[in-house]
């Protein structure tokens, strides 16, 4: 049996089983700390699952990263970082918004005016983890580096990025 197959016999056979009982708040039988621990993960659980991950990863790119104006750069930043955000790059690791902005600000500056980032599809995100693939380069050029965004979310905002990039084809 192949590894699809496989997976979808496993994801058949989840759903034929009953659901087994929870410890949950109401449940008597449950110690006090698993009722807490459990009330928390729901709370997670209900705070991520209202966040748009494609928006903020779009918005990361296009209001940051593309941003050429200091001003609306540490604006965006502001609005969509944590207060003190961390920001793995493949050499470097960058602390707090302001030194974010001045990296995005360098880069724009390095790669010229017509260069740019563009998403390659949709972000995709789930509890707190979200994933951005994305290539840049001139605008009308050919394109000069792909790579993606992966950034932990806390509170619907960037807590951490890592930004990765894709070697040489």
């Amino acid at each position: 049996m192949g590894k699809g197959a496989a997976r979808r016999s496993i994801l058949r056979d989840s759903r034929r089983r009953p659901a087994q009982p929870k410890a949950t708040a109401n449940n008597s039988r449950a110690s006090p700390a698993a009722r807490g621990a459990d009330n928390q993960s729901e709370e997670r659980a209900m705070s991520h699952s209202s966040v748009d991950y494609d928006h903020l990863l779009r918005s990361n790119l296009n209001r940051v990263f593309n941003e050429r104006d200091p001003a609306k750069r540490a604006e965006a930043i502001a609005e969509l970082f944590v207060e003190a955000p961390v920001m793995f790059e493949p050499t470097n690791v960058v602390q707090g918004r302001a030194e974010i902005s001045r990296i995005a600000g360098e880069l724009l500056q390095q790669f010229g005016p017509d260069f740019a980032f563009v998403p390659v599809g949709s972000a995709v995100g789930h509890h707190g983890l979200a994933h951005l693939p994305w290539q840049a380069g001139p605008k009308e050029g050919p394109v000069a580096v792909t790579g993606a965004d992966v950034a932990e979310i806390v509170d619907g905002r960037i807590a951490r990025l890592w930004v990765l990039l894709n070697g040489p084809a």
